[in-house]
């Protein structure tokens, strides 16, 4: 049986759909609404041959909520009174017998936050010891976190690390029992939740406290570290330093620990210890000692013949950063054809009798500067 070049046109067109996988779309392919709101995505299906079934899915493949309904003839996905456990992306799957068509929406659910704390507490803590508290909060927006003390005002200083804010205390003292109260705000409203600290220790206990936690000196100096302490009987204080022995010039009086001419080795942490009969407290500091630099030339004498290469490196020790200024003696600039590096080094090609003469490097860093000399004899 013949068939006209139209009829053809036609059933090869029939034939093409009825093989064709479905194409789908979703309207909108994001939504953003408040707890308690309601948020509905519609499912399109462009093309495909029939019969065609749709389905909705969570993106992870998890049932659908209690919640969450879609239409008679599954185009049509409806979120009721949203809650935060349903922010997420939801899946329309379009079936038929050429194959599959998927197409995603995603939801998101602002609200206000939600604060934990770990411990819960409330919390006693033996005077003396250290103590934290973390801060968790979940949101949407990201919520905002701080922590006061209840009946001020003032933020305290605390850590924060991605979602989590600690309040901690290296060392308790009686003073620091209270209420402490974690805050998270964001756009949708305000959450706080409390934690009570309680020190406890019996009478007399040592509490160790130190002048200054971090100290940064400058070498050969004299350096005085004052550590005080309560308790009753009075307690008896120490000094030590952490993983070594204290610095042969030192002297301890009256809980004052002074170091004569201190040099860099004697950077680290110094411990004070005060102790009586109900126990010990430990308090710190931290010290860090700087030196300006010392420079030195090699070599220091340099003896060439004319279109040899000069090559003079400035050392200098001293806290860095460290930087190098080259001159000649009597001379406003340096040779023609001398380069001056970063590193300190002088570098002339190809010297010249000319070139005779006493260079200077002057090495400097914050604390103060150092210079060294380098004569230069060309001789034919």
């Amino acid at each position: 049986m013949d068939f006209s070049p139209g009829v053809l046109i036609l059933f090869s067109l029939l034939c093409s759909v009825a093989g064709q996988a479905p194409e789908v779309s979703v309207e909108p392919q994001a939504a953003t609404v408040r707890q308690g709101e309601s948020a509905s995505f519609r499912c399109q299906v462009r093309r495909g041959a029939q019969p065609i079934q749709v389905v909705w899915k969570k993106a992870n493949n998890q049932a659908l909520p209690d919640n969450v309904k879609t239409g008679p003839d599954g185009s049509v996905l409806t979120v009721a009174n949203a809650v935060p456990a349903n922010q997420g992306q939801y899946r329309c799957v379009a079936d038929n017998s050429a194959g599959r068509g998927t197409a995603t929406a995603a939801l998101n659910v602002k609200h206000a936050p939600k604060v934990r704390l770990t411990p819960a507490g409330p919390l006693r803590v033996r005077m003396g010891d250290p103590v934290s508290v973390e801060c968790r909060a979940t949101g949407r927006p990201r919520p905002k976190l701080n922590w006061k003390r209840q009946g001020s005002t003032l933020q305290l200083v605390t850590k924060d690390t991605n979602d989590v804010n600690t309040i901690q205390w290296p060392v308790v003292h009686p003073e620091d029992s209270g209420v402490y109260i974690c805050r998270a705000e964001n756009n949708e409203g305000v959450a706080e939740v409390k934690v009570e600290i309680i020190i406890e220790g019996q009478p007399g206990t040592p509490v160790a406290s130190v002048g200054a936690t971090e100290m940064t000196v400058v070498e050969a100096h004299t350096i005085t570290m004052e550590c005080q302490a309560s308790g009753s009987p009075p307690p008896v204080i120490t000094w030590s330093k952490l993983r070594a022995p204290l610095p042969w010039k030192h002297t301890v009086a009256g809980g004052v620990l002074t170091l004569t001419s201190v040099g860099r080795q004697d950077s680290g942490q110094y411990i004070c210890n005060a102790t009586n009969i109900h126990g010990y407290s430990e308090a710190y500091t931290q010290m860090e000692v700087e030196s300006p630099p010392y420079a030195t030339c090699l070599p220091d004498q340099v003896r060439l013949q004319p279109g040899d290469a000069l090559r003079v490196q400035c050392v200098a020790h001293g806290s860095h950063p460290i930087r190098f200024e080259w001159s000649r003696g009597g001379r406003a600039s340096l040779p023609p054809g001398a380069q001056a590096t970063k590193d300190g080094t002088l570098l002339i090609g190809h010297v010249k009798l000319s070139d005779s003469g006493t260079y200077k490097c002057v090495a400097t860093n914050h604390i103060g500067s150092s210079e060294a000399l380098a004569k230069v004899i060309v001789k034919a």
